[in-house]
């Protein structure tokens, strides 16, 4: 059966593109229209990561790239283009979408919720009856930050962290209704916030802490040296650095999957005969990183002092005015909840033989040049997901 992934250039869809190059000897590529430069991309990735020369030679014959329009009616093509496409496909994987978590709600609606829509009506179009495997988020579990979440839960009774997660807990929604509706199976895939330890590289897509990141580091540089001063809110540690209050659950922790692992467990999902209904994986780490870790990442990464607090300063220094430190996703530093994954580990076993996401891990994502955990390869020598994750 034949493949189309969308958002095959994005951090997740690059990886998903290679496990399923691993079992496909095609793919269509469902590309924004305009860009113009997706087989570029997606070769780069592979040069960059380290795949022989041979088998980069090789993805243009193998790759077929279709301009698209997601947000559009029939994707933005000719009826007649829509339907060839549509009967020519035996699986829809669906990986495009807005991950900006300080985005406004009527855009990312317009980008999640919309989008997979165009998804669904091109999976109802085609002659095959293709099935869909639409990646969603864990964090669609909402503003519930204590206890369990759990798989078959889909509801908004706890609120949303942000409109991110709202456009995407919409577009599952929209998931099963179509699916009731046509009585058509569709796989809904949640992973955690996905890492990796790949150095960084200017033609690679960043990662979420990687936004973190560039948000400190820019902000301790435009506050200049030093700053803020000794004797003023948020004066600087006994070691010399600027303290930055930061609200957050010294207890709390996060569920950081590397993205490797995540691609290879939703192919292998993938090749499993769906139910007939909706079917939904948590695709997470069985082991959460403590928010503690999270800040003396932080205090690393921008030379500060992390303190957390159980609410925002009233009296911010210069730095934490600044910043207001990507509200989005540090709203997670006061989660303490874990998300089962019962039906993951019952077919796959544990997740623990992956990486352990610590520290030194998540440095070397982030860091040009840090040494990555466990004698890993350098940028240029990355083996394939399955001799990573044997």
């Amino acid at each position: 059966m034949h493949v189309a992934l969308t958002g095959a250039t994005g951090f997740l869809g690059l990886r998903l593109l290679r496990r399923l190059l691993g079992t496909h000897r095609s793919v269509t590529v469902l590309a924004h229209a305009g860009s113009g430069d997706a087989l570029h991309r997606i070769t780069r990735f592979f040069e960059v990561t380290g795949a022989p020369e041979a088998y980069v030679a090789e993805l243009p014959g193998r790759l077929r790239v279709v301009e698209t329009e997601l947000e559009r009616p029939g994707l933005g093509l000719s009826g007649r283009a829509f339907q060839e496409l549509a009967d020519g496909l035996g699986t829809i994987w669906h990986s495009a979408g807005s991950i900006n978590l300080e985005g406004d709600l009527p855009a990312l609606r317009r980008t999640n919720v919309e989008g997979t829509r165009r998804v669904l009506e091109l999976a109802a179009a085609g002659r095959a009856r293709p099935v869909v495997h639409h990646v969603s988020t864990a964090f669609v579990a909402g503003r519930r930050r204590e206890g369990v979440a759990y798989e078959d839960e889909l509801d908004d009774a706890y609120g949303f962290e942000n409109a991110y997660e709202r456009s995407k807990y919409e577009a599952e929604k929209l998931i099963h209704a179509w699916s009731r509706e046509h009585r058509r199976p569709v796989v809904v895939l949640r992973p955690s916030i996905l890492v990796t330890d790949l150095p960084p590289h200017p033609e690679l897509p960043s990662h979420p802490l990687q936004v973190i990141g560039r948000i400190l580091h820019d902000a301790r540089r435009t506050a200049g040296p030093g700053s803020p001063g000794p004797g003023s809110p948020g004066a600087g540690s006994p070691g010399g650095r600027p303290r930055f209050r930061l609200v957050g659950q010294p207890h709390g922790r996060l569920n950081l999957m590397p993205v490797e692992h995540a691609a290879d467990v939703m192919v292998r999902l993938a090749g499993r005969t769906p139910s007939g209904g909706v079917d939904t994986y948590h695709v997470v780490h069985d082991r959460d990183v403590p928010v503690p870790t999270i800040t003396t990442l932080l205090e690393q990464l921008a030379d500060l002092s992390v303190e957390l607090v159980a609410t925002a300063p009233a009296d911010p220094s210069a730095l934490e005015a600044l910043v207001d430190f990507y509200p989005g996703l540090t709203a997670y530093l006061t989660h303490r909840r874990r998300f089962d994954d019962t039906r993951v580990r019952a077919l796959f076993g544990s997740s623990a033989a992956t990486e352990r996401v610590d520290l030194a891990y998540l440095r070397s994502g982030l860091v040009p040049g840090d040494p990555a955990p466990g004698g890993s390869l350098p940028t240029g020598e990355i083996p394939s997901a399955a001799a990573r994750h044997a």
